[in-house]
Order: structure tokens, then sequence, then C-alpha cells
């Protein structure tokens, strides 16, 4: 019952955009911190951003002036913006909730609540 999904993801040119969503079900977000994690083809697992229930928000500095993360507690979802897309930005995308605060959550790797998924996204040159 408790879930996160993930979806937005596709196939898109260097220099384009793309939108991300995040969907929870079986709890309330509102609560919750709330981030984006991404893994590329061989790497280790990178926080993309995250965003506190006091609406605080880190964007990761690979990312920073590109990408925004941003939430509608009404809607459950949380979003992500991806702008000026690079190659290097291929991988796949996860979402994921922290009962804690964002600070504590990001130094273990959001391991206080759930995990969604995830979704590929593909940046051609």
């Amino acid at each position: 019952q408790v879930q996160l999904v993930e979806s937005g993801g596709g196939s898109v040119q260097a220099e384009g955009s793309l939108r991300l969503s995040c969907a929870a079900y079986g709890f309330s977000i509102s609560r919750y911190c709330m981030g984006w994690v991404r893994q590329g083809p061989g790497r280790a697992l990178e926080k993309v951003a995250d965003n506190d229930a006091d609406g605080g928000t880190d964007i990761g500095k690979s990312v920073k002036g590109r990408f925004a993360i941003s939430r509608d507690n009404a809607k459950n979802t949380i979003y992500l913006d991806l702008n000026s897309l690079k190659p290097e930005d291929t991988g796949v995308y996860y979402c994921a909730a922290d009962r804690y605060s964002c600070l504590q959550a990001r130094d273990k790797e959001y391991g206080g609540g759930y995990w969604g998924q995830g979704t590929q996204i593909n940046v051609s040159s």
C-alpha cells in the first residue's frame, strides 16, 4: 500500500527539458523530507535534490542552476524540473521519502522512509 511512483522519464536530446513526477500512496508527504537520487551507468548513487517539509531546498552541485525540485502537498506529489540536459544526466532517477529532516535524511541516504522504483532518462547528443 505504501509506495512512491515516478513518472515522466524518457529519451530527450541534449539541451532539452523534462519534468519528473513522484506520487506517494499510503502516507502523506507533508511532514516528510522528499528527494531525488540518480544513478548513471556504472556510477554510484548521487543526490540530485531534496526538499524539506518546511520548504527548504538543497540542490546537488552537478545540477545546480539547471534542475529544480518542488512539492504539492495537496496532490501528495513532488516534481523535478530538468533543464539544459546533458548526456551526463543519463540514468535512473529515484524518488525518496524520509520521516526525518533532510539534513538528517541525506546523511543516511534517505533510509528512514521509502524509495520508488525509478524512472529512466536518456539524454542523447
